[in-house]
């Protein structure tokens, strides 16, 4: 095992890739494909804290030995955590400065949604799952085997709320939708609902698109995208060409890629019936329906052995249609309702929020001036021919005023 593979074994997180299409002259003569490399972000709120401890751990002779000969399980249960007592001291002293700068960081982060009233107890622990709370100054074994246990459960949960989200994007939508037809008056309303039915069936009428992972769907990235004979597909070859970073398995960013041509049947960023937030919900469920049924050992990454024994199954050739999103509504008119009900409850809190404040304001304004007109008063007894006594008397209410 690779050292980048045990990290992706772990989390899949490791640098991701993009390829531009390969171009090829006509003949067949193959021109330098160009690959250049991004860092993908894992969508974690510690992604970065998260990928500098890895890169510090790294730089580490013995961690590097002992993570190359280290199977999933080894880093997914804690055990590889304890080779951290034998790393270098300044390796250890530079972990010890990027756990400080995390606590420092959620403190900030904590006491902004805590003014603000964004977060509650429960999601306030969760904020720290990912290290050790109780000793806040120093990077120790339990914090590593924190770090993978938390990352690993979230990276699996990923997909689920991003599926969560989509879904109250199109719940906002739709409530939009309806707030925006209810301001206009009938005549206009049924020529706008007329208008947004048009867009909606001409979203719909788009090219077939092929189940992701068949051999339709490869056989059209070979040929259109590599610019191969599709008489001459090759499973094999087909994955080494998309295994851009030459490390043995194609990843969930390696995966999506593939899956570019079919979504361009079906959205143009040009179109105002084409929502692109929709796109990158479809490029989800095609992998996640890739993945289900290819990636047996589920790592969240797709070997040769596996790429190609899914190449023997019934379904790579006959595969069901694929149902696009605008085929597949994703949320019911009850959750609607429920969505709809949690917005109106929260512009009521924010409705109360501004009233206090504008309460507090006038108060401040009220005593404003009360202290204003004191002071002229002050000002004047000062100036007037009054007697000490009675200049002492009034600076003495003044500040029990103030």
């Amino acid at each position: 095992m690779n050292l980048k593979c045990g990290w992706l074994l772990l989390l899949s997180i490791s640098t991701g890739v993009w390829s531009v299409p390969i171009d090829r002259h006509e003949g067949n003569q193959e021109v330098k494909e160009e690959v250049q490399e991004e860092s993908v972000d894992t969508g974690l709120y510690y992604d970065r804290y998260l990928r500098e401890v890895i890169e510090v751990l790294e730089t580490d002779p013995h961690f590097r030995e002992k993570l190359q000969t280290a199977n999933t399980e080894d880093i997914k249960n804690g055990r590889l955590s304890k080779e951290l007592d034998l790393v270098s001291h300044h390796v250890r002293t530079r972990l010890d400065e990027l756990k400080r700068q995390e606590v420092s960081r959620l403190r900030m982060l904590l006491k902004a949604k805590l003014d603000s009233l964004q977060m509650d107890h429960a999601s306030l622990l969760k904020q720290f799952e990912h290290l050790d709370p109780h000793n806040q100054n120093t990077f120790e074994a339990k914090d590593l085997e924190l770090l993978i246990s938390t990352a690993t459960k979230d990276l699996e949960n990923y997909d689920a709320e991003r599926h969560e989200e989509f879904k109250r994007y199109e719940m906002l939508k739709e409530h939009e939708r309806r707030e925006y037809l209810k301001s206009l008056d009938q005549e206009k309303r049924d020529r706008e609902e007329k208008r947004m039915q048009e867009l909606k069936e001409k979203h719909r009428q788009h090219p077939k698109v092929n189940s992701p992972g068949s051999v339709a769907q490869l056989r059209e990235v070979w040929e259109e995208t590599d610019g191969l004979d599709p008489q001459e597909f090759n499973p094999k070859t087909f994955f080494k060409l998309h295994d851009t970073n030459e490390d043995g398995v194609l990843d969930e960013q390696e995966l999506e890629a593939l899956f570019t041509k079919e979504l361009e049947k079906v959205y143009d960023p040009k179109n105002e019936e084409d929502d692109m937030m929709e796109m990158e919900e479809e490029r989800l469920r095609m992998r996640e329906h890739v993945m289900k049924n290819v990636d047996t050992n589920k790592d969240r990454l797709v070997s040769l052995e596996e790429f190609l024994k899914s190449t023997e199954k019934k379904e790579f050739n006959n595969p069901k249609e694929w149902e696009t999103l605008d085929n597949k509504p994703v949320y019911t008119e009850e959750e609607l309702q429920r969505f709809e009900a949690e917005l109106r409850d929260k512009e009521e809190e924010l409705k109360r929020r501004a009233e206090t404040l504008r309460q507090e304001q006038e108060l401040l304004k009220e005593r404003g001036k009360a202290l204003e007109a004191q002071r002229r008063e002050y000002q004047q007894v000062r100036n007037s021919p009054a007697s000490s006594v009675q200049l002492k008397r009034r600076e003495i209410d003044t500040a029990n005023v103030q």
